[in-house]
């Protein structure tokens, strides 16, 4: 299968789930973006994993799996995210073990995934369909513009119903969302986006 590689583009407090954050991670060829909603302690650990120099008193939970998978002479060759259903990522951690070949695939929650896989540097990659369906390509620049004026409300998540809004407006929003990081939103506008598009197909 033709696996899109992801880099990690940062991690920002969700605006719209309390406790919660998104995790933004980008196809390196096109920029599209994948935000994945994880909860508070994922956040730390992947950060944590992510600032090499830090090291906290006690290891963590994924510390504490890393030097088990180290001691095991086993490593991480990558992760696969390979599914969305119903809004959840599905992935998969690849395992081998240098000395003997052998390889092993667990099925892990997506944030265990990318926190093991920074503290194996190792690559993360996904499915063509995943990223046609969640994924967000937004250039900012191009974005239409619905007039000189702002428009009455910022937050999205203000709307029960996107049928009332524009086309253009709904881009709009989708580049406010974007702009202030707020991707669980920018993914929902993006859905109608698409729902819409089909309609017209």
């Amino acid at each position: 299968m033709d696996y899109k590689k992801l880099i990690i583009r940062g991690i920002s407090y969700s605006q719209t789930q309390s406790g919660a954050y998104a995790l933004l991670l980008e196809h390196e060829e096109t920029s599209v973006k994948l935000p994945v909603v994880i909860g508070n302690f994922e956040a730390q650990s992947i950060s944590l994993g992510l600032e090499k120099d830090i090291n906290p008193p006690r290891p963590l939970t994924h510390d504490l799996f890393t030097q088990f998978v180290k001691n095991t002479n086993f490593k991480i060759e990558s992760v696969i995210i390979y599914q969305i259903k119903d809004g959840v990522f599905f992935s998969n951690i690849n395992f081998k073990n240098p000395l003997s070949d052998e390889e092993l695939i667990l099925d892990a929650r997506t944030s265990d995934a990318v926190a093991m896989a920074v503290r194996f540097d190792a690559p993360i990659f996904t499915t063509s369909d995943v990223l046609n369906e969640a994924g967000i390509l937004l250039e900012l620049d191009e974005t239409p513009k619905v007039g000189d004026e702002e428009t009455e409300s910022d937050d999205v998540s203000d709307f029960n119903d996107l049928s009332g809004i524009s086309a253009e407006e709904l881009n709009q929003l989708l580049a406010d969302a974007v702009k202030e990081e707020d991707f669980d939103t920018a993914l929902r506008l993006q859905e109608e986006i698409k729902r819409r598009n089909k309609k017209i197909d």
